[in-house]
């Protein structure tokens, strides 16, 4: 409608825009208010919990209760040479920008091996990661959907698979990383759903192990992972601070 009604009168869309201080950031940005935002961020939190699977409530969630990790993280990124490469070059991970057959080729136990291996076994792709709309900041919404593309490969170091269990201790990782409000509420009730044994795991082993990591971890955005394909996982965990699997 808004549309149709600048070309009906002749002014461009940017022009309606500012006069009713609305302003597209980046594709796919819709700007919202504070209330805007804390309706969204309760709506997407029911869902989330009711069906941890649906990916797009969960996004949501993440970007309208992200307003004060999202700019810690950032000023993470700025203060460390790899993660200011990373914000100046804005890489993505798709399968549009993977080179699958070159990293099928590399060793067994480097990352980028490992890192196919950990998406066809679980039959997940790169390109399934929403773009962020509810962010009102250009560069924060890169750091967002940086998070997202490398959570696949946090799976991959981390030794987790995408099942109920692989995702809260990931979570948990991601929680103590963070502090993206969304990771937190992921993991206090992702346990929920598990059985009494996969709990007890969990409680024992899985959760006190990925908090340690979490704590002892360098920030994981500030690593270019795009080239550390041939990189040896075990060499690259070391190198961040994540202790081995249990």
């Amino acid at each position: 409608g808004r549309a149709r009604l600048s070309r009906q009168d002749g002014r461009g869309v940017e022009e309606e825009e500012e006069e009713e201080g609305w302003q597209q950031l980046y594709p796919g940005h819709i700007p919202t208010s504070p209330l805007q935002k804390a309706l969204l961020a309760a709506g997407s939190a029911v869902m989330a919990l009711y069906d941890p699977y649906r990916h797009d409530m969960v996004a949501v969630l993440g970007e309208t209760t992200g307003c004060l990790a999202l700019p810690n993280l950032r000023d993470k990124m700025k203060h460390h040479p790899e993660g200011y490469r990373i914000l100046q070059e804005r890489p993505c991970i798709r399968l549009s920008t993977l080179d699958m057959a070159r990293l099928r080729g590399l060793p067994d136990g480097s990352l980028g091996r490992e890192y196919v291996r950990f998406l066809e076994d679980n039959k997940v792709s790169p390109d399934t990661r929403m773009p962020p709309r509810f962010v009102d900041d250009e560069e924060l919404a890169y750091v967002i959907q940086r998070y997202r593309e490398v959570h696949d490969l946090m799976h991959t170091l981390l030794g987790m698979p995408t099942n109920m269990l692989g995702e809260v201790v990931v979570k948990w990782f991601e929680a103590v990383q963070t502090g993206l409000p969304m990771c937190v509420l992921g993991a206090a009730f992702g346990p929920v759903r598990l059985s009494t044994r996969k709990l007890q795991v969990l409680a024992t082993e899985l959760v006190p192990w990925a908090i340690r990591s979490g704590r002892n971890a360098s920030c994981i955005l500030n690593v270019y992972y795009e080239q550390r394909w041939e990189q040896p996982v075990e060499s690259l965990r070391e190198e961040i601070g994540i202790f081995p699997p249990p």
